[in-house]
């Protein structure tokens, strides 16, 4: 099944965040149907930095086409602005897609971007956004590959503004609507009963953001088709990493934190390292 056709079904999607090839695996393991890929959990992870634009195009298509070669399920991918112009965002969709992306989410903000949900955005005209989505259309390769119209605007022109961009988008021939940090349930709410009979809606559940917290369930029946939670990952990862750190240094040993690891073995299982030495030991004979 397709992203496309999946995000046609009734239950809602919900899509985990993921930076790399492992995370991207133990995901697929938990059961998820497809992940997304942030462009926030690749700053934080491979550059240590927050998400202000700092991550660029080529880094994120490498990761794309990392975690493609890893699992099957279909992967979001952050595009950011598409990296410039409408041209841009036509190289963008062609790396991306290239790379094995299901989807892309490109937003209004002006260049560099910044975290949705992170003060002082500045936006594009709705036009010149309108007319980055009709440029990525026409540079993907397959009509399954779907484009995911996000607008920043509520921050910086009101919810009715936000709103009134995501028609522009709509029309432009965006397959997917993302309005980004709604303030409120109410808000939530609102945008379900403008679009979700027209077209299907994406959610973002961010840990401490501006958007009250809600679980996918919660989010199907106000009338979103998918959900992601983009860096809730990178949270608890960080946050055991500190605990880890700050243990060996005190204890010079990882002995006393070694109910909250796997070991050797554990790990080994986690990725698979047996099945695959048995993959390439059927190649060592000359049948193959």
């Amino acid at each position: 099944m397709t992203l496309k056709s999946r995000i046609t079904s009734s239950k809602i999607l919900t899509a985990p965040g993921v930076y790399d090839g492992l995370t991207a695996a133990i995901a697929a393991d938990a059961g998820f149907e497809a992940l997304y890929l942030s462009g926030a959990a690749v700053a934080y992870t491979r550059l240590g930095r927050p998400d202000i634009g700092l991550t660029t195009a080529s880094e994120m298509a490498d990761t794309m086409a990392l975690i493609a070669d890893r699992v099957d399920l279909p992967v979001i991918i952050d595009a950011d602005t598409g990296f410039g112009n409408a041209l841009n965002a036509q190289r963008t969709m062609r790396a991306y897609e290239r790379a094995g992306a299901a989807a892309l989410q490109v937003e209004d903000q002006s260049y560099p971007k910044r975290c949705g949900h992170l003060k002082d955005k500045t936006l594009i005209p709705a036009t010149e956004m309108a007319g980055k989505i009709k440029a990525m259309a026409d540079a993907r390769r397959s009509e399954d590959t779907l484009i995911v119209a996000r607008t920043d605007a509520i921050a910086v022109e009101g919810f009715e503004a936000a709103c009134d961009r995501a028609e522009i988008y709509l029309d432009a021939g965006a397959d997917v609507l993302f309005v980004e940090a709604p303030r409120t349930r109410d808000e939530l709410q609102a945008i379900c009963a403008r679009f979700a009979a027209r077209i299907p809606l994406l959610a973002n559940m961010v840990e401490g953001g501006d958007t009250p917290m809600q679980d996918a369930d919660d989010l199907e029946k106000l009338g979103f088709s998918i959900a992601i939670f983009p860096g809730g990952i990178v949270r608890a990862l960080a946050r055991t990493a500190q605990d880890y750190y700050a243990s060996l240094h005190a204890n010079g040993s990882n002995q006393p934190f070694m109910d909250r690891m796997h070991d050797f073995a554990g790990l080994n299982e986690v990725i698979g390292t047996s099945d695959m030495l048995a993959k390439g030991k059927k190649y060592e004979s000359p049948d193959g």
